[in-house]
């Protein structure tokens, strides 16, 4: 990976010529084999794509990713105790790691988490006693003999169906979700508390983080991202709008509000501002794939911290730090607020994050390198090579510059995910979906 070479190649996309809100992804989410992807729009819907097999004429691509099954996950649904609407859109998806043919994935809007069963089936029945050939139930009188049903090959067919809601667990919105190591259990976090559940229990969960002060006037912060360790199941951290990641250890006590450790860097006076408790918000975190490292998202950067390590971040990344003389034009017109995730490649040694102008950034830990990429419909054609983007902030524009003065701040990479053992990615820009892929060659074989 570097800023002089064409090192990103698409492998598919999906594009639609109008925009409209219920169509905007908002989140995207591989399965464990990176055979499944599903993704969730803001009209509450998820739409999983399968990876085909490869091809065997082109043995140096890889297979592309097909609609594999859309369903209706949540539906627009009115609070009456608070007169407050809540919204069809998807927060978070998160797949339970697979244990039989079948496959199961967590969906969640503000405030309702489902369990959904993804299966296939290409067999149907066939010879039943009571029911005639439409599903129809025969009256038992007409019925003289018996027979054996039979299972015929039928074409492919993939059912979604619910197997568990989890409703009334939270107060505030849900803005996470994680599924333990111990594959039984997974945890919700919204605003103020993290619940943990039981994926076969629905009608109680176990509050196991509680920052809501007794007088709401003296609330300083609240959580922002959560998620379990990656191995160790009695592990899990949050972060907070105070730009604070908290590690916990359920095993030292019931309710964790008293965290084992905490990540908080030192910050610059000198870039001390009116925003700076805004852009020091943590948008997203996440363990890497070892458990060693942590990885944070702010307004202007992304952190890699060593959990052995609280006094500061090990390294620090700026992704689009010419737009801190921006910020009170951003604070105007809200993208301020705008939360943008991160994402570790399989081996730890690749960061990936979300910009303006349908840009998204790579930083290569072991060399320092770092590439600007943009997600373009004019990159939409099959296995199209992307070429590197750079942002100048003054002086003279050369041709394959751009100028912060002429960036899009409509278009935004918010969400992404990355393959869990290949050099795959995902990201959604707006209500397109993009699948990029390394560019593979002969000589790479």
């Amino acid at each position: 990976m570097g800023e002089d070479t064409d090192t990103q190649n698409i492998n598919h996309s999906f594009l639609r010529d109008y925009v409209t809100e219920a169509d905007v992804i908002s989140t995207a989410e591989f399965n464990q084999t990176g055979d499944l992807l599903a993704t969730g729009d803001k009209g509450g819907r998820v739409v999983i794509f399968q990876r085909e097999p490869e091809s065997k004429a082109e043995s140096c691509c890889q297979g592309e990713y097909n609609v594999y099954s859309t369903f209706q996950s949540h539906e627009p649904d009115f609070d009456y105790l608070k007169s407050l609407e809540i919204e069809e859109k998807i927060n978070k998806i998160r797949w339970v790691p697979q244990n039989n043919a079948a496959r199961f994935l967590l969906s969640t809007n503000d405030k309702t988490i489902k369990l959904w069963k993804v299966s296939e089936r290409d067999k149907r029945p066939e010879g039943y006693n009571l029911k005639d050939e439409e599903g129809r139930v025969k009256d038992p009188s007409t019925v003289t003999t018996l027979q054996v049903p039979v299972l015929k090959p039928t074409d492919l067919m993939v059912e979604v169906s619910p197997r568990r809601v989890f409703a009334n667990g939270h107060t505030y919105h849900v803005n996470s979700i994680s599924v333990n190591s111990d594959c039984e259990t997974y945890l919700s976090a919204d605003d103020l508390r993290i619940n943990l559940w039981h994926l076969g229990i629905t009608d109680r969960s176990f509050n196991i983080v509680d920052i809501k002060p007794a007088n709401m006037e003296d609330l300083t912060e609240v959580i922002t991202a959560a998620e379990f360790h990656p191995q160790h199941c009695n592990l899990f951290i949050y972060g907070s709008s105070k730009g604070i990641v908290r590690l916990c250890d359920m095993r030292a006590s019931a309710l964790c509000d008293q965290h084992t450790k905490l990540f908080e860097g030192p910050e610059d006076p000198e870039n001390r501002s009116f925003f700076s408790e805004i852009i020091s918000s943590i948008s997203d975190a996440h363990f890497s794939h070892s458990g060693r490292y942590l990885l944070t998202r702010d307004y202007l950067t992304v952190k890699v911290w060593d959990i052995n390590m609280e006094r500061g971040p090990i390294e620090t990344y700026q992704v689009h730090e010419y737009l801190r003389s921006k910020l009170c034009s951003l604070y105007e017109n809200d993208c301020i607020f705008d939360k943008f995730e991160c994402a570790w490649n399989s081996t730890d040694s690749v960061i990936m994050t979300g910009a303006y102008n349908n840009f998204f950034r790579m930083f290569d830990r072991e060399t320092g390198r770092d590439v600007t990429l943009e997600a373009a419909q004019d990159s939409g054609k099959t296995r199209a090579v992307l070429k590197t983007r750079r942002v100048r902030s003054g002086g003279k524009r050369r041709r394959d510059h751009v100028t912060v003065d002429s960036l899009d701040f409509t278009r935004k990479i918010l969400h992404m995910a990355w393959h869990p053992t290949e050099n795959i990615i995902a990201i959604a820009a707006t209500n397109n979906l993009y699948i990029f892929q390394d560019k593979v060659t002969s000589e790479t074989l």
